[in-house]
């Protein structure tokens, strides 16, 4: 385990008490920022990185061990350097290296019981557990909030991170839709990663088998484009300042679709920047030949 880490849990590896870094925080001076670097995102893997000052927190996993640590290595990070690996739920695509990552880097693996329970893994013994609407502390640097979302049959989280300066950062993928419970946190927050699965009339229109599209469309599948753009919509304020779009299905959405439905549906009320994340890796991640890893920080 990974000193400082800091968990509210009956889990015997936890030691200590959960600051709560979102009441009052505004209150604070604002000397952390939060960088958010996706080393890659959609249905063939998809992982995150969140750092704040030297603290580097891993969401999900779900590339192999060595594309995981290649990535990581275009983004300038030492896979070593990562204090924890936080899995949102158990699908391959975001859990597919996390326990070989874990052990060889000597990072924490964090997840809810119910993804610990369908991966296999022992909560005493390989990784640590959390509940919903539970905060985790790392390092005293960064905080996160398990928000519960649905997605298929799987124990599913949405992630809102924050730092002392009270900036919050989402990372939200894989739910047919957004509960109120959600959208609340959204309000507040200062960047959102979120996932724009697919465009509904490549969907329908396209070569997957009925079952499949229902799957996808239904209430615990994956968001749309138009459903994304409505609830941007919906939590769009002053201090939101950039907006990843993620998860695009290779096959039924693409970059120009989506961005495009969701800059004309927050309109001009939102000043901030709008990017892609891109499966094929963090130098491709606006998916416009930029060759910089795709990095937003906030401060």
């Amino acid at each position: 385990m990974v000193p400082g880490l800091i968990a509210a849990s009956n889990n015997p590896v936890f030691r200590g008490k959960i600051m709560d870094w979102f009441k009052g925080a505004h209150n604070r001076e604002r000397s952390m920022s939060i960088g958010i670097t996706h080393l890659g995102s959609g249905s063939r893997g998809n992982s995150t990185l969140l750092s704040s000052n030297d603290c580097n927190v891993l969401v999900d996993c779900g590339f192999s061990l060595s594309q995981t640590e290649r990535r990581l290595g275009i983004a300038g990070i030492k896979p070593e350097s990562i204090e924890a690996i936080v899995v949102t739920h158990h699908h391959k695509d975001h859990s597919n290296s996390a326990l070989n990552a874990s052990k060889k880097w000597g990072s924490s693996l964090l997840c809810n019981n119910g993804t610990a329970s369908r991966m296999g893994w022992s909560p005493s013994e390989e990784c640590i557990t959390f509940g919903n609407l539970e905060r985790i502390e790392f390092s005293t640097k960064l905080s996160m909030l398990a928000v519960p979302v649905p997605h298929d049959d799987s124990d599913n989280v949405a992630l809102i991170a924050s730092d002392r300066s009270g900036d919050r950062a989402a990372i939200v993928t894989d739910l047919g839709e957004a509960t109120q419970d959600l959208l609340d946190h959204l309000s507040s927050c200062n960047h959102i990663s979120i996932e724009a699965n697919y465009d509904h009339s490549r969907l329908i229109n396209g070569p997957y088998p009925d079952s499949l599209k229902r799957r996808i469309t239904g209430r615990g599948g994956h968001l749309s484009n138009v459903q994304t753009a409505q609830i941007l919509r919906k939590v769009v304020h002053s201090e939101l300042e950039s907006l990843v779009l993620c998860h695009l299905s290779e096959k039924n959405n693409a970059p120009h679709i989506a961005e495009s439905e969701v800059l004309h549906s927050i309109g001009d009320d939102f000043k901030g920047s709008v990017s892609v994340a891109s499966q094929k890796g963090p130098e491709f991640s606006n998916w416009t030949g930029q060759t910089d890893p795709l990095k937003l920080a906030f401060a």
